[in-house]
């Protein structure tokens, strides 16, 4: 059982502190969507064939995901792809490409869940407004994330400066 689990540490880190992200978001998702439907007035959008009511879930989806990219890159950082190096231009070039890397995602991601709700994939399943769609698409997110941190981000070997 130890011999797989150093042979797969990395992956198995990154699922549970890829779990543990994905439960950041939802839990924010769910804590903002209620805040700011409660307390934003209803606005009626009307982009492209999207047709609804909520400027409250973009909010929400925002804020969330800034909430779990927060938490991703400390986890990602320490113990995932176990980058100890905090020399000012190996953390300075990570910091900036995991960012770089999420906001792609997170562009994915938000558009996903604001498109999602607009087709009408909300609710289905779980009772609160935006959460059918953000559990669909935070399982695609993840695998994204996981190409994006270690082809790119944690990605030291061209450097000499892997995991110092």
């Amino acid at each position: 059982m130890k011999k797989l689990f150093v042979k797969y540490k990395e992956i198995i880190m990154y699922i549970i502190f890829g779990v543990a992200t994905t439960l950041v978001r939802w839990v924010t998702q769910w804590v903002f969507s209620g805040l700011f439907t409660s307390i934003m007035p209803k606005q009626e959008l009307n982009f492209w064939f999207l047709h609804y009511d909520s400027t409250a879930v973009f909010i929400a989806t925002l804020l969330s995901w800034l909430a779990a990219v927060i938490f991703a890159y400390v986890t990602n950082k320490l113990w995932v792809f176990e980058s100890k190096s905090w020399k000012a231009d190996v953390a300075l070039k990570e910091f900036w490409q995991f960012f770089l890397s999420r906001f792609i995602t997170g562009i994915i991601e938000i558009g996903g869940v604001y498109l999602l709700v607009g087709i009408g994939v909300d609710m289905l399943v779980i009772p609160k407004e935006s959460m059918d769609a953000t559990i669909l698409m935070s399982s695609i997110i993840m695998v994204l994330n996981y190409v994006f941190s270690k082809l790119i981000v944690f990605n030291h070997k061209e450097s000499g400066s892997e995991k110092e």
